[in-house]
């Protein structure tokens, strides 16, 4: 039988490398096993709800989660208990309630009124979009599995043509008050587990949770400009929360394709352009096909050495949810010829003949220096 010092992982039914997801997924199950609203009078399956409960409390929150794995129970116990009063962590229950407690008041919380709903959780969405997709925006659709309102019982949990009735534990208040040691510290109300009602005929389809796991298709609009790792929020689209809570927000991530021309830094776009060495010696016009649809001339001055960039002013990526653009850099990249007929050898050599070695001042400057380093 489980006790308060049984392992975590073994009440949640995992392995101790399991991820955030199955956590998730072991405590629904369990938690829709044995809940008190399916299992009335059954004294030891509302401890053990109590107990997987207490467990995802802990193992849903990294930092509690590590504590937990690294100290064991003592990580909630050590230094929480009074004199004359229940354990302050007894039963798992949340850690943040001490604090709800003292400074509640304080901070809009009220004594004494019922726990509030907890909110549905956010979700993230990974979304991969091409440059072009990025350049233009786009619309597109997703699905995501969600935990969503369960609609025979409108998320309320009872079934339909019932409703929930007031707790007669605390009186519909939600929460009880525990005298320790010197202080009165209020918590959850067990029997209804903060709620203040509970549910006399808990809906068949949602077993009183108020969800059920359905797959949504989302209309998501991507705005020009995006970069990788911008970051789209759809309010309202998580997880529902249970019974009638608020529903969380879902995220999309974007991340942006290589694309097989253009490389992206900013609102900048980068490209090499090799150029034969003629045109580089005489000078010439290339025109770059944009990802806007125009031709995009670039002049290419006389003499122009091999990784020199060139400049066109606004006609890189949009400014997301700005004005203007950014620049498209061209980076040129002369090339040598690998393959000549007799007659362009002819030619080059013809050329070389006239070489008075003014034509590249680079090259006769740093063979001049080579020669002087070695002189002495």
């Amino acid at each position: 039988m489980a006790t308060t010092d049984t392992d975590f992982y073994t009440l949640l039914e995992i392995a101790r490398d399991a991820d955030g997801a199955a956590v998730k997924a072991a405590y629904r199950r369990l938690a829709m096993k044995y809940h008190p609203d399916r299992n009335r009078g059954n004294a030891e399956a509302e401890t053990r709800f109590k107990l997987i409960s207490g467990a995802y409390e802990v193992l849903k929150d990294p930092q509690k989660r590590a504590a937990y794995d690294r100290f064991g129970h003592e990580a909630f116990q050590r230094g929480m208990s009074g004199g004359g009063g229940q354990q302050a962590g007894g039963d798992f229950g949340d850690l943040g309630d001490i604090f709800e407690t003292i400074f509640g008041s304080a901070f809009g919380g009220g004594g004494g009124g019922r726990t509030r709903a907890r909110r549905g959780a956010d979700l993230r969405y990974d979304l991969a979009v091409d440059l072009d997709q990025a350049f233009h925006g786009k619309a597109v659709e997703i699905e995501v599995e969600v935990a969503a309102v369960c609609e025979p019982c409108s998320g309320s949990g009872a079934s339909p043509g019932t409703s929930a009735q007031r707790c007669s534990k605390c009186q519909g208040h939600g929460k009880l008050r525990v005298q320790q040691g010197l202080f009165v510290i209020e918590r959850p109300c067990h029997q209804c587990h903060g709620r203040g009602e509970i549910l006399e005929s808990p809906c068949k389809v949602c077993g009183g949770e108020g969800r059920v796991d359905k797959l949504n298709k989302l209309n998501v609009d991507i705005p020009p400009g995006v970069d990788s790792g911008t970051r789209i929020r759809l309010t309202g689209k998580g997880e529902a929360g249970p019974q009638g809570a608020p529903p969380g927000d879902l995220y999309i991530f974007i991340s942006v394709k290589p694309h097989g021309v253009f490389q992206r830094e900013g609102t900048a776009l980068f490209t090499r352009v090799p150029i034969s060495f003629t045109s580089a010696a005489l000078g010439t016009t290339i025109d770059i096909p944009g990802l806007d649809g125009v031709a995009h001339s670039i002049e290419i001055p006389a003499g122009i050495q091999s990784g020199r960039q060139l400049r066109k002013r606004g006609a890189g990526m949009p400014v997301l949810q700005g004005r203007g653009r950014g620049d498209l850099v061209v980076e040129i990249i002369v090339e040598t010829p690998s393959k000549l007929s007799a007659r362009q050898k002819e030619l080059l050599r013809e050329f070389r003949d006239t070489e008075t070695g003014d034509e590249c001042p680079d090259s006769q400057g740093f063979f001049a220096r080579l020669k002087g380093a070695f002189s002495g």
